[in-house]
């Protein structure tokens, strides 16, 4: 398998820069749609991608979650033409059958778990870097951020309870207004073990 170019790796990781500014040039559903469908290939426990995704877009919708969000966070993420609500199925189980068809009994290794918590978290928490990385991949800027009410936001875009956010990511083509340097990554040495 070969590597990705400098390049790329620069607009994906090296040079990406978390976005608090947005220029107005609008979104399509199309690469929306697109992004998704990059995404959804990456790979979670036994395949049973629990993440699910509210992309907030119209006026009215952003008007809902707008009283959700944190007094730091509100004006920034208003001003961007998508909001992705990274969230999860807490009945995910349900489509073990399509999702894993050569083992037809996953269903019970989730359903009634004491663990189911964390599997939930835990993937649809890759499930959401898996979709970030692929907006940069195709040319958007990201601003994720946990800055607000969790409660608040699901009673606002899940009323029946079945989907809990996780936390949630401004979409578009970003400016360098409120652009901070880039803050220090821990080494190599200093976060990882080779054993």
């Amino acid at each position: 398998m070969s590597t990705l170019s400098n390049d790329a790796l620069d607009q994906i990781f090296l040079e990406a820069r978390t976005r608090n500014g947005w220029h107005d040039e609008p979104v399509p559903a199309a690469l929306l749609r697109e992004i998704y469908d990059i995404a959804k290939m990456g790979p979670t426990t036994a395949n049973s991608q629990p993440g699910r995704i509210a992309f907030v877009t119209s006026a009215a919708a952003k008007e809902k979650l707008k009283p959700t969000l944190s007094e730091g966070n509100r004006d920034k993420t208003m001003k961007a033409p998508v909001v992705a609500i990274f969230a999860y199925d807490t009945r995910f189980y349900e489509n073990m059958a399509k999702v894993l068809p050569h083992n037809p009994g996953s269903r019970a290794w989730f359903e009634g778990s004491p663990g189911l918590e964390t599997v939930m978290l835990r993937n649809a928490s890759l499930q959401a870097a898996y979709f970030m990385i692929a907006a940069r991949a195709k040319g958007l800027d990201c601003g994720p951020m946990s800055g607000f009410d969790n409660a608040a936001l699901d009673k606002a875009f899940f009323p029946d309870g079945r989907y809990k956010s996780n936390f949630i990511c401004a979409l578009g083509h970003g400016t360098d207004e409120r652009l901070f340097g880039r803050s220090p990554r821990l080494t190599f040495d200093e976060a990882c073990l080779v054993v």
